[in-house]
């Protein structure tokens, strides 16, 4: 006889770093959790909004784990959906943008787990906003194209057409490619873009050790490089990089 589900799962973003940004509805969903299975980027401020009582997993990966790790995640989903009532699988900036929302809903939806999906600010917006850089604007950018610059390690071919994206968009947002941002900036050249666009990468924006440094696509590698900015990084390319000059709010 199959078991009956008592769960359901929540699946939360839990925003781009600082905990001020999360959703009300979060923060009410996360002191109700029986059980939290939580990713690497959430911040220790959230965390320490889940109850004393409530289990709490972590199951984070870094870019380059084996993909079978989201089995794991699964199954626990999965476990805990039959045991306990409020299950919150927590998520760095928002589920559903490059954060394996989609997948995990459609895991729940097979096997006939109840979920809901609560919305989080994306790292994406998050760290431009607080850059002072606005993705789109009347003057400058009308259209903005969110990327991530590493793909599946499942996938044969890359899917992120590059050379077409340079003459596509006026802004693009590039997510977990800073690795990569060399051959990027390269393909986005070749592709007819100016190699003097400017370029801004963005270090664990939002948080306390927010940092940003600019370029453009000819001199950004070099200047990642000497300013040693490491993961996680976000990279927007466009002219709206250079109204950060003249908006940017952070001291």
């Amino acid at each position: 006889m199959e078991q009956k589900l008592k769960g359901t799962v929540y699946i939360v973003g839990a925003g781009p770093g600082d905990p001020k940004l999360i959703t009300l509805k979060a923060v009410d969903i996360i002191k109700k959790a029986d059980v939290v299975l939580y990713d690497r980027l959430v911040s220790k401020g959230i965390l320490s909004m889940i109850p004393k009582n409530a289990k709490k997993i972590y199951v984070g990966r870094d870019v380059g784990d084996d993909y079978k790790h989201q089995h794991y995640t699964n199954d626990l989903m999965l476990k805990f959906a039959k045991t306990e009532k409020n299950i919150v699988r927590l998520k760095g900036g928002d589920p559903f943008i490059f954060g394996r929302g989609g997948e995990e809903a459609e895991f729940l939806k097979l096997h006939k787990i109840k979920f809901e999906i609560i919305p989080g600010i994306t790292s994406a917006i998050g760290s431009a906003e607080y850059s002072g850089i606005p993705l789109t604007h009347r003057d400058h950018s009308s259209s903005v194209a969110f990327v991530t610059g590493h793909e599946d390690a499942k996938k044969k071919n890359e899917s992120v057409k590059w050379k077409k994206l340079a003459t596509s968009v006026d802004t693009i947002v590039i997510m977990m490619g800073l690795s990569r941002l060399d051959v990027i900036c390269k393909n986005l050249v070749s592709g007819g873009m100016d190699k003097k666009t400017p370029v801004a990468v963005i270090q664990e924006g939002t948080t306390p050790k927010h940092r940003m440094v600019k370029g453009n696509l000819d001199t950004i590698s070099h200047i990642v490089k000497q300013a040693k900015i490491k993961p996680p990084s976000i990279i927007i390319v466009g002219k709206v990089v250079n109204l950060s000059d003249i908006i940017g709010w952070r001291k």
